[in-house]
């Protein structure tokens, strides 16, 4: 099974907010440097995380971005369902659709393993995603400079 970039980038963006000091303020742009993604891209992620109350946007000067408790607890298999929608793992009903999609036992198998997928990751929260090595990792991701 293979996840989205959106996906990706949305857990790699939780990630990196979970080991933000409190008192620390990183906006959508040092995010989206430091995973060295395209800013518009981050700001897409992160509008969903906002609409799922995962991460918190404050605006102005001292804003920035903010993992809420929601978020920290999070566990991470719901996180990647939530994320990943109801997306099936073969597009049988796709154009041209599958001429076995009536008979096939294939599709219930597969929505199986993506299922077990994500049960794999359900006991995983966002803030054990950050133990050590991962936080300290994290932490030393600084955006680029800009030319």
């Amino acid at each position: 099974m293979r996840l989205t970039k959106f996906t990706d980038l949305a857990l790699r963006a939780v990630m990196r907010l979970a080991v933000t000091a409190p008192e620390e303020s990183v906006t959508t742009r040092e995010v989206a440097e430091s995973m060295d993604v395209p800013y518009a891209h981050m700001a897409k992620v992160v509008t969903r995380l906002q609409h799922l109350g995962v991460v918190e946007a404050r605006r102005g000067r001292g804003g920035g971005l903010a993992l809420t408790e929601r978020g920290r607890r999070s566990s991470v298999g719901w996180l990647a369902r939530t994320l990943e929608g109801e997306e099936e793992v073969v597009a049988c009903e796709g154009d041209p659709p599958c001429p076995l999609r009536t008979a096939c036992r294939l599709r219930g198998a597969l929505r199986e393993a993506q299922e077990a997928f994500y049960r794999a990751l359900d006991p995983l929260t966002v803030a054990e995603l950050v133990e050590s090595p991962t936080g300290p990792l994290l932490l030393s991701l600084t955006p680029r400079p800009t030319l």
